[in-house]
């Protein structure tokens, strides 16, 4: 990071949605867009020249789609890779799943608006991965495989952790659940990391998938 400024790279084929992630991120005092790139192979030499600290990278682009871009930067096998996270208008099953195991350190749908794409840009330098919470808990099917928090917690979650753990299970943001809990988003931030923590899970994804495998939630 330059200055303590997160650097991004914004990579859509949409000129008025690249410049509005621009305003959005820009906007942040810990963040600063580096670069733009209009498809994915322009995107992927971009990022390996400027080195971004997050690459955003939408699904449909010419050249090289995002999954390429994500392969590319962020796949097994890259000796330095960059986090990517993939932001698209299609929120297919497929996409998220294949976006997942080549790297990407997130998944948001367009539509989830401001606060969740800085969320998780900021998910991604933290080395977390963040996905669009509508997409959470339809992933528990690909994703949660029976050795992700299958065993007991390392520690006891405590009463609040455990209401933050069902809210995540429904797919709540963490705007939403500070909402709900009356606590602020920091202090959600701060749960959901407590939890990962205890419970050895990397994404939301993970938490869910606790959730209902030990019948803290239910469908």
């Amino acid at each position: 990071m330059a200055g303590g400024r997160i650097r991004v790279l914004v990579a859509d084929d949409q000129e008025g949605i690249r410049g509005a992630f621009r305003l959005i991120l820009d906007a942040q005092p810990d963040m600063t867009v580096v670069a733009e790139a209009a498809d994915g192979a322009t995107a992927i030499a971009t990022a390996r020249h400027l080195r971004p600290d997050v690459v955003l990278a939408d699904i449909r682009m010419p050249v090289a789609d995002g999954l390429e871009v994500t392969r590319a930067l962020a796949g097994p096998g890259v000796a330095d890779p960059i986090r990517v996270v993939v932001v698209t208008t299609f929120d297919l099953d497929e996409y998220v799943h294949t976006a997942l195991r080549a790297g990407a350190c997130g998944f948001l749908l367009k539509r989830s608006g401001p606060a969740l794409l800085v969320e998780a840009v900021r998910a991604a330098v933290a080395g977390d991965t963040l996905i669009s919470p509508q997409l959470t808990v339809r992933l528990l099917g690909h994703l949660a495989t029976p050795a992700t928090g299958s065993a007991g917690p390392a520690e006891p979650l405590t009463g609040r952790e455990l209401d933050v753990v069902r809210l995540v299970a429904d797919g709540r943001s963490n705007g939403e659940i500070a909402a709900e809990l009356l606590i602020s988003p920091g202090t959600v931030k701060n749960h959901v990391a407590a939890v990962h923590r205890k419970l050895g899970t990397r994404n939301r994804v993970g938490i869910a998938a606790w959730a209902f495998r030990t019948g803290h939630h239910s469908p």
